[in-house]
């Protein structure tokens, strides 16, 4: 009579239960925990005083430029992104490997350090500002600068989910639609497009996220105005903590309302990510 069971699992690493409990308990500790105490802080406050606080004016203009900026930058970036990951991938030219290596500066980068080099660069004396002055254009202390400083932090993201993919793209693809009449549009968007569209998704909704609650690359650029209209979520949770009446709970509240802003456009991002997917493999 055959013996029947669960085939054995070797794997390079073993004690499965240590290893699964060693990430149980860095998850805990490094994100789990920490948003949990965020809630708890934002849970001493009443109803009452939590939605007069998140509907006070410098509250929902902080978070509408916040999202504005972020989805301006996050879909610039999936334009260019796309460029510079098909001219890295598609083309041989002396300064590529620099070049490659260039776009993870952002990541490596103190965004503080970026902050201040956007901001002198293109202010009313920078290089760059003094130009866009001339015609008229300010920069610096306006939108403009928060959108321009979130392109810069987060055009790595959107480079680095589509380059995989057009790796591994054969062009035999692009080959075979040129040959049957298709024009180099044609090709792009019933071709090349839906094979790119889940990792673009991705880098687009990482590059979201990571804007709305930037603050390093912003704080400076941003000038941080009530007037006009250029302060961050960031910001005013800053402003809570560094006041002289420490506002523990009410910097929560924001940030929980943040938190949240930022997990439903990630979760209708992923949604979307994952049926473009099913439609591209079927």
């Amino acid at each position: 009579m055959k013996k029947t069971g669960i085939k054995k699992q070797h794997t390079i690493i073993p004690g499965r239960g240590i290893t699964l409990g060693i990430t149980i308990t860095m998850l805990s500790l490094f994100i789990l925990i920490p948003l949990a105490s965020a809630m708890a802080y934002s849970f001493h406050m009443s109803w009452q005083e939590f939605a007069e606080l998140i509907t006070r004016p410098n509250v929902t203009q902080a978070f509408a430029t916040s999202i504005q900026c972020s989805l301006i930058a996050a879909g610039i970036n999936c334009v260019f992104g796309v460029i510079l990951a098909w001219v890295l991938v598609r083309y041989e030219f002396p300064g590529r490997r620099l070049m490659d290596a260039m776009i993870e500066l952002p990541f490596a980068l103190p965004t503080a350090v970026a902050g201040i080099t956007l901001t002198k660069m293109y202010s009313d004396n920078g290089t760059l500002g003094r130009a866009f002055e001339k015609m008229g254009i300010k920069i610096s202390y306006t939108k403009i600068g928060i959108v321009i400083a979130l392109i810069f932090i987060g055009i790595p993201f959107v480079v680095r989910a589509i380059q995989p993919v057009l790796e591994k793209l054969p062009d035999s693809l692009e080959e075979a639609a040129l040959m049957l009449g298709a024009s180099r549009f044609t090709t792009f968007r019933k071709v090349i497009f839906p094979e790119i569209m889940p990792a673009l998704l991705s880098g687009f909704g990482l590059a979201l996220a990571r804007g709305i609650g930037e603050y390093g690359s912003v704080i400076y650029i941003s000038g941080n105005s009530e007037k006009n209209g250029t302060q961050v979520v960031s910001y005013v949770i800053m402003q809570k903590l560094n006041s002289g009446n420490v506002d523990y709970e009410g910097a929560a509240a924001i940030a929980l309302v943040l938190l949240i802003i930022s997990f439903f456009m990630l979760l209708i991002i992923n949604i979307i990510q994952h049926f473009a997917s099913r439609r591209t493999n079927s």
